[in-house]
C-alpha cells in the first residue's frame, strides 16, 4: 500500500498544547464520546486536566499522541503507540461526535501514518477495534487494513463484542 494524502478538508495533525484544554472539557461533556471511548463521564475537571497536561507533557519512546486539528480548532487525537523498530499501534478519537462519519478519521489516521513513514521510519502498522464498532471498521478498511485476528469477548456500548486486530503493511506485504 502507498499513501498518499489529499485533504479535501482541512485536516492537520500537530503537537498536543495545554490552551487546547477546553476542547478536551466540551469532549468530557458529550455522552456519545465519552460512550464510544471509554471516558467516564462527567469527569471531574481537575482530574480531566491532569490526565490532559499528562498528555502534553509525555515524553517515551514508544508512544505520540498528536491533535487533530480542523478549521483552526482541536477536534481529536490520533496516536501511535507500541513503536518498536518499524512497528507502531494507530489509535484514534475524534472528540467532536458530530462529525463522526465524514471522513476526518481516515484522513487523520493517513496523516499520522505519513508522518509515522516519513519521520520513523514505520511501515507496519496495527490498530484493533471492537466488531459492533462499524464505523471504525469502515474507516480501518478505507485506509488498507486487513483483519489478522479476533480475540475474546468484551463488552462495548453495552453489548458483548470481540476485538478485532488488524494490520496494514506501507511499501509491501506484512
Amino acid at each position: 500500500m502507498e499513501l498518499n494524502v489529499q485533504h479535501a478538508q482541512p485536516i492537520k495533525i500537530r503537537p498536543l498544547t495545554i490552551e487546547d484544554f477546553g476542547y478536551v472539557l466540551n469532549w468530557s461533556q458529550d455522552d456519545s464520546f465519552c460512550s464510544a471511548n471509554e471516558w467516564e463521564k462527567k469527569r471531574n475537571k481537575e482530574e480531566l486536566f491532569r490526565w490532559w497536561e499528562g498528555c502534553v507533557k509525555r515524553e517515551t519512546d514508544d508512544f505520540i499522541r498528536m491533535g487533530i486539528e480542523f478549521e483552526k480548532r482541536l477536534i481529536g487525537y490520533v496516536d501511535l503507540a507500541c513503536i518498536k523498530g518499524k512497528t507502531a499501534e494507530l489509535g484514534i478519537a475524534i472528540g467532536e461526535s458530530d462529525l463522526w462519519g465524514n471522513g476526518i478519521g481516515v484522513k487523520s489516521c493517513l496523516c499520522m501514518m505519513e508522518f509515522a513513514v516519513k519521520n520513523l521510519g514505520i511501515t507496519v502498522f496495527y490498530a484493533e477495534t471492537h466488531e459492533t464498532n462499524n464505523r471504525s471498521r469502515k474507516m480501518l478498511d478505507k485506509i488498507g487494513f486487513k483483519e489478522i485476528s479476533r480475540n475474546g469477548s468484551e463488552t462495548y456500548l453495552g453489548k458483548e463484542s470481540q476485538l478485532i486486530q488488524y494490520s496494514c503493511c506501507i511499501g509491501g506485504e506484512l
